[in-house]
């Protein structure tokens, strides 16, 4: 391509702006797919926020005492991985180049984990708006555990960027309203007002008052008429930093695709390429020096880069209050950084011995015991409810509510709101120092499951307690009796799934997530009381995912029956029944089939050995997820229509799920 006559009257922070913009155009063209309209809308804010605000060290990405910006619109991704490569993180020119491309550090969305200065997944929109609702929460929870009046050993700020297509979501609704509400004076979000989706003009289906919304929800709100006014920005983000008892939202006016002489202000340049003969139009209307791609002028470069020396200063001030802490305060800061490394502590769980208790229990009862037996030994335990801590048994005993103005509070109520507690959770997780639970009944966990798929895509620890498991609830009926949802979240890579069959189980469940905090647990738990099993279950048994709870016969079994849970003790009085009839079988408790699928093959073989083709499992839900486990010749008692209202005993026999109907079947398939 032919090179224009070069720069005359280009500043350099219009300089500095331009190059993300043309780094977002070129890249997005290079892969023929992508978004560059935001990130040429919002570069100005990225150069203000970046340059200027953000405390971060691009040498040092996990500095714990860093900013923390979430680009929720990450569509846009474009836009933050520019800003990242000219600030100095790993992120070099090829990875740019390689936007999109199989194995890049730059995939078509941001992904926390894969690209360094990443702070969470985005892509689904709200998600990375409810995450850094999160994130605040968690920095508001330790300043107020850890921070004193002499020293302060944390002290940062959470950001977020949001397009109108995350003010749309729900998710965005719940999370600012419980922001709003609890006053999270550290988080900043800016909305870009481009007035523009994929569809067409935002009026199409979009008339709302962000302003006048954000206010009912108790949020600060500014105004700045032109987003590429950059003393207007800087202004805006000062005021908003002076504002600590509320929330706050800087609305943007911006232009999609800025500068672009034929498609700013389009749809055509919200999700796909601008064009060969676009780009250099842009560049030329930019002034900008070449038409060759992934230009980066030197001065521009140097001026970003000031962002490495800023930021390695930024960390040594820090690590000078750190130090001063650690001596006026030495316990706290270790324990600080017990946390921060997610660490237990010595002797975490010597208090669950005494929990197993005897006798029906309810899951979630036993579950509710545990997690208090708990919370005096693992202070970084902060989670609730959605308007269920006394039907899930959430609540910690003898703590404080965490609320506005007393944010040291370990009971978090979150509402009618389980996408946003999902996604809050998330950012908590993300933040760090925490480990957050959250819990509803199995059935809402639906609403939040977009939230739950990102926490397993990020890897992050976030314990799901959903009770009320089946058709055992009982007179709530169909609407609430989740017959498809063990299988959906068994579904879900990533996401263990433990499902206890008594008190003892429920106790060594807990004990396995807290232990491996690796990715999220769903711990699924019963309304109703559930019999005291015979065998007494090992911290080893729930390492392997499934064992042999009950076994008769020398020999091999006749079949096998398959259980978990509330259905475990169905499943063992079929075994007794067969055995007065003379037939041997084997009872494997599957209280996780995804612990178990990672076992060696010989396990594997050993509890379910593959010339043993009589199968039975018996679970009050579908059968998807034993399929695998089950075979071509296995069969399935639980359900394949929705449940009904009636007591929990009632239904059960009605639908047949009962001791004699799996033992009829284990008769007709030995018996063919």
């Amino acid at each position: 391509m032919p090179e224009s006559s070069g720069m005359t009257t280009v500043s350099l922070d219009e300089l500095c702006i331009n190059t993300v913009r043309t780094l977002s155009m070129d890249a997005v063209q290079a892969a023929n797919s992508g978004h560059p309209g935001t990130p040429m809308s919002l570069a100005p804010l990225a150069y203000v926020l970046w340059t200027r605000h953000l405390r971060h060290n691009p040498r040092n990405p996990e500095w714990p005492d860093r900013d923390r910006c979430v680009l929720s619109c990450g569509h846009a991704s474009m836009l933050i991985y520019s800003v990242l490569h000219l600030t100095g993180y790993d992120l070099s020119l090829d990875d740019i180049r390689k936007f999109r491309q199989l194995g890049s550090k730059t995939p078509g969305h941001p992904e926390h984990g894969h690209t360094p200065g990443v702070e969470t997944t985005t892509g689904p929109l709200g998600q990375g708006f409810a995450n850094a609702v999160g994130m605040a929460l968690a920095e508001a929870h330790l300043s107020a555990r850890f921070n004193r009046a002499d020293h302060q050993v944390l002290d940062h700020w959470t950001y977020f960027i949001a397009s109108d297509g995350d003010l749309m979501e729900g998710i965005s609704h719940e999370a600012a309203s419980l922001a709003g509400h609890l006053g999270l004076g550290k988080l900043i979000g800016f909305y870009d007002d481009n007035r523009i989706t994929i569809d067409g003009e935002t009026d199409l289906a979009y008339s709302d008052d962000a302003e006048a919304r954000f206010l009912s929800y108790g949020w600060h709100v500014q105004r700045v008429e032109d987003g590429n006014d950059l003393e207007a920005l800087d202004r805006a983000i000062e005021e908003a930093k002076r504002v600590t008892d509320r929330p706050s939202l800087v609305i943007l006016r911006t232009h999609i695709a800025y500068g672009s002489p034929n498609k700013q202000d389009t749809a055509e340049a919200h999700g796909a390429a601008l064009g060969e003969d676009e780009v250099a139009l842009t560049k030329k209307a930019y002034d900008w020096p070449t038409l060759e791609p992934f230009h980066v002028p030197d001065e521009a470069l140097a001026e970003w880069r000031t962002c490495v020396e800023r930021g390695a200063q930024l960390e040594r001030q820090w690590q000078e209050r750190r130090e001063a802490y650690g001596e006026a305060h030495p316990d706290d800061l270790e324990e600080y950084e017990r946390r921060l490394r997610r660490e237990l502590p010595t002797h975490w769980d010597e208090s669950l011995a005494t929990l197993a208790g005897e006798g029906a229990v309810a899951t979630r009862g036993a579950s509710g015991k545990v997690l208090n037996a708990l919370a005096s030994r693992l202070p970084e335990l902060i989670g609730g409810s959605a308007d269920l801590s006394g039907s899930v048994k959430t609540l910690l005993e003898n703590e404080p509510a965490f609320r506005a103005g007393d944010y040291a509070g370990r009971n978090l109520f979150f509402g009618v709101r389980e996408h946003a507690m999902g996604g809050i959770a998330n950012g908590m997780a993300l933040h760090g120092g925490v480990r957050p639970y959250c819990g509803t009944f199995l059935i809402f966990s639906d609403y939040m499951r977009p939230s739950i798929r990102l926490a397993a895509m990020m890897r992050q620890p976030v314990i799901y307690l959903f009770s009320h498991d089946s058709i055992g609830l009982g007179e709530d009926g169909p609407t609430h009796q989740p017959v498809e949802t063990l299988s959906a979240l068994r579904a879900i890579p990533g996401l263990t799934v433990l499902r206890p069959a008594d008190g003892a189980e429920t106790v060594e469940v807990w004990r396995w997530a807290l232990a491996h905090p690796t990715g999220p647990v769903a711990i699924i738990l019963s309304r109703q009381g559930l019999p005291s099993l015979e065998y007494r279950v090992r911290a080893e048994d729930i390492a392997r995912g499934a064992y042999v709870i009950a076994e008769g016969g020398q020999g091999d079994p006749r079949a096998l029956i398959l259980s978990s849970g509330s259905e475990t003790s169905i499943a063992l009085e079929a075994h007794r029944q067969l055995a007065q009839s003379g037939i041997d079988t084997r009872v494997i408790n599957m209280v996780s089939h995804e612990i178990f699928a990672s076992q060696p093959a010989e396990y594997r073989d050993a509890m379910l050995p593959p010339h043993i083709r009589d199968r039975v499992a018996v679970e009050a839900g579908h059968r998807m997820s034993w399929d695998r486990w089950l075979g071509l010749d296995g069969v399935m008692v639980g359900m394949d229509t929705f449940g009904a209202s009636a007591p929990s005993k009632d239904l059960y026999a009605h639908f047949g799920i009962t001791a004699k109907a799996v033992a009829a079947r284990v008769r007709e398939l030995i018996g063919r």
